[in-house]
């Protein structure tokens, strides 16, 4: 679920993923791609193979563990937090590769001119950076779950946060968790609209809506463990720009979307893409943080208006189905 954020409160609200915490910086690069985790505030997200980038990985691995034992010498000095050594150099492998191997194909039709960009370079150089020497959520192969779970042809709904969770077992965590307090809002907002929504009370998954088409987008997409913001103006901007914009300039039979506004940051992101009101539906309220929801997200009835405006639009069952995330009776 995007952190849709507001001011301080409502960074809460982030579409993040939680990882294992790893204890040195060589299992913060193996275990990047075992780490059961989850961009976006989803428990569970659809996998892509990423077989070229493991094997790269695990050779790198594999060379640096053959020549320290045959070396005959003593064993070789610390290396520096600065410098390239054999640590970074699989992770910087795996960030090379890593939109082809785990993102979805349609996103990466869409975005694929920006991975040679100067500051998507840039981009890359920083996180190889963060990766060797700090726990980075989400773990690599999570970075893109969004794209999987909402391919650009299915999407819908939009919601932007600021960027993901940045403690352990906050964003995706498994039930018995409760949800963070931004999601039970949402919930009691959902059982507002539909009164036969029943809020859940271990933590939600977000993916059966993501499936239908409800794209959980945060601006910045990977942040350093407990330190928020922490990535911000380092690039990630710049490309989720390009991802909204790709929801607006895409052709197909699903071309006008609602774009959920929750909380200032959210509206000023969507005001400065000129959003054709025509075309689109934007809906702005209040965020769903706990400091903020009673000053208008309380009672916005956006998924209700959500699901009538896609009807109108589209068709009878045109709308998301969000009983999907009702807990059980």
């Amino acid at each position: 679920m995007p952190k849709v954020d507001t001011n301080t409160a409502e960074n809460e609200m982030r579409v993040a993923s939680s990882s294992t915490v790893t204890q040195t910086v060589k299992a913060a690069a193996a275990a990047s791609y075992t780490q059961k985790t989850i961009s976006s505030m989803f428990s569970k997200a659809p996998t892509r193979t990423v077989s070229s980038a493991r094997k790269k990985v695990l050779e790198a691995q594999a060379e640096a563990k053959a020549e320290s034992q045959s070396s005959a010498v003593s064993p070789p000095e610390p290396v520096p937090s600065g410098s390239t050594s054999q640590i970074k150099i699989p992770i910087q492998v795996t960030l090379d590769t890593l939109e082809k191997d785990t993102m979805d194909p349609t996103w990466y039709e869409a975005l694929k001119s920006e991975f040679d960009k100067g500051y998507f370079k840039q981009l890359k150089k920083f996180l190889a950076s963060e990766m060797a020497s700090h726990t980075v959520f989400p773990a690599m192969e999570n970075i893109y779950s969004w794209s999987r779970l909402t391919p650009l042809d299915k999407v819908k709904v939009v919601v932007i946060g600021q960027d993901p969770y940045h403690g352990v077992g906050q964003a995706h965590v498994l039930p018995p968790t409760v949800p963070p307090p931004s999601l039970k809002n949402i919930y009691k907002q959902l059982q507002s609209d539909f009164p036969s929504f029943i809020p859940p009370k271990t933590a939600g998954d977000l993916s059966p809506v993501a499936s239908q088409g409800v794209l959980w987008l945060n601006s910045c997409l990977t942040v350093r463990a407990h330190k928020a913001a922490s990535h911000a103006k380092k690039g990630w901007e710049t490309f989720t720009t390009q991802v909204l914009k790709a929801v607006l300039q895409r052709k197909g039979a699903i071309q006008g979307v609602v774009f959920l506004a929750w909380g200032m940051p959210a509206q000023k992101t969507f005001d400065s893409l000129s959003i054709d009101k025509s075309k689109h539906l934007m809906l702005k309220s209040a965020h769903p943080s706990p400091l903020s929801a009673n000053r208008g997200f309380f009672g916005n009835g956006h998924f209700k208006k959500t699901n009538e405006w896609l009807e109108q639009k589209y068709g009878k069952g045109a709308g998301i189905d969000w009983m999907v995330l009702s807990a059980k009776k």
